[in-house]
């Protein structure tokens, strides 16, 4: 006899999908990433997908966005607990030549995100507002003009080392910020 089928509660159920999502991309890149592999990853059925979510491209929307509010988050609690400018520019420091800022998994997802961003409006989007959030945290401390400055090293300096495969200055990291800084007040 039928009857209403039963489901386990699972409230962390779309929080680990996104997760999951993240970590497929990761290892296959947006272009290898598929409903089977992330709820494979999630070890959640394959419906609960489409029953969270409308499409794929909704998926990996979300999980971006989930990725850039965390990391704009630990941004703004760096930045936040600087008392002053030569404290924000250690931190921005740190930031930049730790991985307090992005792990290498992030730095391979934020590949990707730019990447994808480029034909998604709604990714582009979550960008913008990830680079308002950025320049918000540093306008704490800096100018307007040295806050774009320092954000567009914030960004590429981890980049570059992704790429290069060698540790960064840290002495060229902290004038660079710290000349950045006082040429722009």
């Amino acid at each position: 006899m039928g009857g209403p089928r039963k489901v386990a509660n699972d409230p962390l159920r779309k929080q680990r999908i996104l997760d999951a999502t993240l970590a497929v991309i990761a290892e296959h890149g947006v272009h290898g990433t598929t409903h089977r592999r992330i709820a494979a990853e999630a070890g959640v059925p394959l419906g609960s997908l489409t029953y969270h979510f409308g499409s794929l491209g909704d998926i990996i929307e979300q999980a971006f966005a989930r990725m850039a509010e965390s990391m704009s988050e630990r941004y703004h609690a760096a930045l936040t607990a600087a008392p002053d400018e030569p404290a924000a520019c250690a931190a921005v420091t740190d930031l930049i030549c730790g991985d307090e800022y992005a792990t290498p998994r992030e730095l391979v997802l934020l590949h990707e995100m730019y990447a994808y961003a480029n034909h998604n409006t709604t990714v582009a989007e979550s960008l913008r507002q990830w680079l308002r959030r950025s320049r918000a945290s540093l306008a704490r401390h800096f100018s307007e003009p040295a806050c774009r400055a320092i954000d567009a090293l914030i960004e590429g300096w981890p980049m570059h080392q992704a790429w290069e495969r060698e540790p960064l200055n840290r002495d060229l990291v902290r004038a660079t910020i710290t000349a950045v800084a006082d040429r722009l007040r």
